[in-house]
Formats: structure tokens, sequence, C-alpha cells
């Protein structure tokens, strides 16, 4: 079972596909296709590429939190291998209710963060100039992330990055799954829920020099 997000290619295919945002609804179709696939046994791959989920008012209103948390509820659920890739953004927890998975990889020039930087700044500093430094405070890289052991692998990039090489990075990006789930294969359902638990229990274990 695949489930991602589409953010889109140009500012015409980005306004339709929302800049890669999910509203509740697409949460909770993410949770029926987990649903569906744990009683299948199916492995699931989630392709994670958003600035976070939509905060717009009618998504509040239809209950966008509550939405996120039981995606995030469904990934530490499911019996099945589950594998997510940040294929470009990881923002905040609209990445998370998709990627809280045995195994976490990264495009090497990827982010992957609980905040933006600009965000951060506004926040700790009040000035959204400051947002250079927030970024270097928040650990938001492939490299840094994968010291932290937050994610699990990162994914080699073409020269200039994967929008300059398409069909390498998708084959990498094919490979690097391929690799995972051969990791994962034969595990018990138990097994899988209680590995996918760990990881994200250990996580803040380990730390990084300022």
């Amino acid at each position: 079972m695949v489930i991602g997000h589409e953010k889109g290619n140009d500012t015409k295919s980005r306004i339709e596909r929302n800049f890669g945002m999910a509203r509740p609804e697409g949460y909770r179709k993410a949770i029926r296709l987990m649903d569906m696939a744990d009683r299948f046994g199916l492995p699931v791959v989630t392709l994670v590429d958003t600035p976070g989920a939509y905060p717009g008012k009618g998504a509040e209103e239809r209950g966008q939190a509550e939405a996120i948390a039981r995606s995030t509820e469904k990934c530490l659920q499911i019996g099945v291998p589950l594998i997510s890739v940040v294929i470009g953004e990881g923002g905040s927890g609209g990445a998370v209710a998709f990627a809280t998975a045995n195994r976490i990889a990264m495009l090497e020039h990827s982010v992957y963060s609980v905040i933006s930087p600009e965000g951060c700044a506004s926040i700790l500093w009040k000035d959204a100039e400051k947002m250079r430094e927030a970024a270097e405070a928040l650990r938001l890289t492939a490299q840094d992330l994968q010291k932290l052991g937050v994610i699990d692998r990162i994914i080699k990039e073409p020269l200039g990055g994967a929008q300059r090489g398409r069909k390498e990075t998708i084959d990498a990006v094919g490979k690097a799954v391929e690799t995972m789930l051969k990791e994962l294969s034969g595990k018990k359902p138990e097994w899988l829920v209680k590995d996918r638990r760990q990881k994200f229990l250990d996580m803040g274990s380990k730390g990084l020099a300022a």
C-alpha cells in the first residue's frame, strides 16, 4: 500500500494540490488505507512531502488535530511493515502522521522538522529574519537526523538535486524501499508493532555537540 503527499511542480499544480498540505479528510483516508493494508497483510510505504497539515479554519472545524493524532495512532497499531521516505519536506505533525514508521529514509537534501525555521524564529526571537539561526538549531537535515537516530537511511541524490535526475532518484528510492522491506520481511506483527514503538520511545536519547 503506497500513501503519499503530492505537492505539485509549478504554481498551478501546487495551488491545485494545496501545496501538499493535507486536510482532515486526507488523514482519514490514509487511516482507512492503513486499516485495509493491515487486514490483507500488505506492507505500507509512505512518501512524505509536506510543509505541514493545512491550518485553515475549515480544516480546524472538521477536526484537523484529531485526524493527525488518529493517523499517528494508526501507524503505531498496524501489524505490517511500515516504511516512510521523506522525499522533499517533512513538516510538523502533518508529516509525522505518515512517518511513524519502522524504517524512515530521507533524500539527501530533504528536511524533516517539527516547525519551519521561519516559524521557529518567530516564536523564539519574535523575528522571522533569524531563520538561519533557527534552521541550525532545529537540526533538520538528513545528516543530523541520522546521527540523532530519528531516521535510518539517507538516499543519495544526483548532482544538483533530485529534480536534476528524476529517473535516478526514483530508482534510488525504489532500491532503498526494497532493502528496508527485506529487513522487515518475515517479522511477526507483534514484533513490528513493538519495534516501531521502541524506535519513537528511543528518540532523544542521542545528542549532537552544539
